[in-house]
């Protein structure tokens, strides 16, 4: 069933750099990607259910990293939703970068366990690796997490934004580097197509 978000409620986004997108710079603490759309969206749809919107994501965070901050940045302020979308920096995305790795899927899917259960989203890795046949070696790292983030999903209850479908069937269409230039991080039109499943899941 969809996540039912009542007037006066916090909705609270976390995660990586996919979600982060510069909301130390913005004045509403939002950054510029698809939670500012969500938000603005779930505003013009809804003006009698005002909400409060905050977004604790960091740029290069590992799902182990997030666990040492759970406390601090995302029990403490009490959100009645919360949205994670996390994984891609444990993924063989990293292994272009001397000074990252791969964490094994058992490992990272104990990992994201002790996260849960959340009232809310969450999503695992690969929101966008799409194209490229160089990064085609990523899926044999990458497709166990977001089985393990569809068994976490299932087990509390929690709604899957199954992102890596999504685009997925968005790049049959047309090309990858419309929705990521990169292959993990949105352009504009992937952060609206986001936002768009992201509102699908919530009444």
């Amino acid at each position: 069933m969809p996540i039912t978000i009542r007037p006066g409620s916090t909705v609270m986004f976390t995660g990586d750099s996919i979600t982060d997108c510069r909301r130390r710079e913005s004045e509403d603490g939002l950054g510029t990607g698809y939670p500012l759309r969500v938000a603005g969206e779930w505003a013009h749809r809804h003006p009698d259910r005002p909400v409060t919107w905050l977004n604790t994501a960091n740029a290069g965070d590992k799902v182990m990293d997030l666990e040492a901050r759970w406390r601090l940045d995302v029990l403490d302020a009490r959100p009645d939703v919360l949205s994670v979308l996390v994984g891609v920096n444990d993924t063989g995305w990293h292994t272009l970068d001397p000074d990252g790795y791969p964490i094994p899927a058992e490992r990272f899917e104990a990992g994201y366990d002790l996260l849960l259960p959340v009232h809310g989203v969450v999503e695992g890795p690969g929101t966008v690796l799409i194209g490229e046949k160089e990064r085609a070696e990523w899926r044999a790292d990458l497709d166990p997490k977001i089985q393990a983030v569809r068994r976490l999903a299932r087990r509390y209850g929690a709604q899957l934004l199954a992102a890596d479908g999504r685009f997925a069937e968005l790049a049959a269409t047309t090309a990858p580097e419309h929705w990521s230039e990169d292959g993990v991080h949105p352009t504009r039109a992937g952060h609206a197509a986001l936002a768009a499943s992201w509102l699908r899941l919530v009444t």
